[in-house]
């Protein structure tokens, strides 16, 4: 049985229906969209100021997505419009829909300049992946030939479920501070689960609109991919932990991209750490005797693997692997077949 002390100390006994707002605070409002995916929402936020809403995050590009937008602005919000659309990430369901809103009201859109700029160059060529450096990453990996299909439907699906972006964006930085109505929003960068992530923290509502660094029952997807092999995504996932625990006081209001809102800021943050670096030991033990990236998953992951999350297991496995190589706790050899072996360095 779990320890209720280590729970999320959730604000809110219930939680909108999807296409429902719920007030957070003045000014501020939350609203859930639907995902076809097993994670079935996402959670965005609507800051009032003068002439309209600023939209934090804005769920996949779908018929479904933009018709629950719809419903909003005409029942919801007065009249008002969105006054810009502010994108944590590049990451789909927080993206996907920015596009066609930016357009619809003909506001701006407000982004770090890494996410832009990766999401373009994604969107550009989701029709055209280089599919033999992809198929050369998998199979180090230890895909196996059919599975490598999985690669190229993944790169593809991107460019189907995002509109494409404005050709000019206003960008964001860490430590900027945006007026919004009545408040003011810090930006607190952060890697490893993307380039150049955008928490908005307000000290006047001790309040932390998270994004994806910080959920309260998931750990996000910390991934290597065939453009960067030998990247290190997990040390600055790391890194980034620390910066935000710095940045925000334990008691701040979490408003997490999927889940409820929580409190319990450092708590969590220390839940996190732990999950991977109890993962780094298994796999030091794992690796005792010689395994692919494919072999390593028992020491990583709960839940069952199954084509539909495949790349991102081989991804998340691969940036455990590669933080214990890049330290020299790990060793890799490729074999004849092009498939990589990793074992401890003793």
């Amino acid at each position: 049985m779990e320890d209720p002390s280590q729970q999320p100390e959730y604000v809110f006994k219930e939680k909108p229906e999807t296409g429902q707002l719920q007030e957070i605070a003045p000014g501020l409002r939350w609203l859930r969209l639907p995902l076809p995916f097993q994670l079935a929402h996402i959670n965005v936020w609507l800051l009032e100021e003068d002439g309209g809403y600023a939209i934090v995050d804005s769920g996949l590009d779908s018929k479904t997505t933009r018709a629950v937008w719809d419903k909003v602005f005409e029942r919801d919000l007065g009249g008002k419009p969105a006054s810009r659309v502010v994108v944590t990430h590049l990451h789909p369901d927080h993206s996907g829909c920015a596009g066609w809103l930016c357009r619809r009201f003909g506001c701006e859109l407000w982004m770090t300049r890494d996410e832009y700029q990766l999401h373009r160059l994604l969107a550009e060529e989701g029709g055209h992946p280089e599919a033999g450096a992809g198929r050369q990453f998998y199979r180090a990996a230890g895909l196996p030939e059919a599975a490598l299909e999985n690669y190229i439907e993944h790169y593809r699906a991107f460019s189907r479920v995002v509109s494409s972006l404005p050709d000019e964006y206003r960008r964001i930085a860490d430590g900027d501070t945006i007026p919004i109505g009545s408040y003011g929003w810090t930006v607190i960068a952060g890697s490893g689960h993307s380039p150049e992530h955008a928490s908005l923290y307000c000290q006047e509502l001790n309040a932390l609109i998270a994004g994806d660094q910080l959920l309260p029952t998931i750990s996000s997807n910390i991934s290597v991919y065939p453009n960067d092999p030998s990247a290190d995504p997990l040390s600055q996932w790391f890194d980034s932990l620390d910066r935000l625990e710095r940045e925000v006081p334990e008691d701040v209001l979490v408003l997490p991209a999927h889940g409820k809102p929580f409190r319990g800021a450092h708590r969590r943050i220390a839940q996190l750490r732990e999950e991977h670096r109890t993962g780094l030991r298994k796999l030091l033990k794992l690796c005792r005797e010689p395994r692919r990236a494919v072999d390593v998953f028992p020491a990583l992951f709960k839940s069952r693997i199954t084509d539909q999350n495949l790349i991102m297991a081989v991804g998340e496995s691969l940036s455990h692997l590669n933080y214990l190589l890049l330290r020299g706790e790990l060793r890799v050899e490729q074999d004849q077949d092009g498939v990589d072996w990793y074992r401890i360095s003793q």
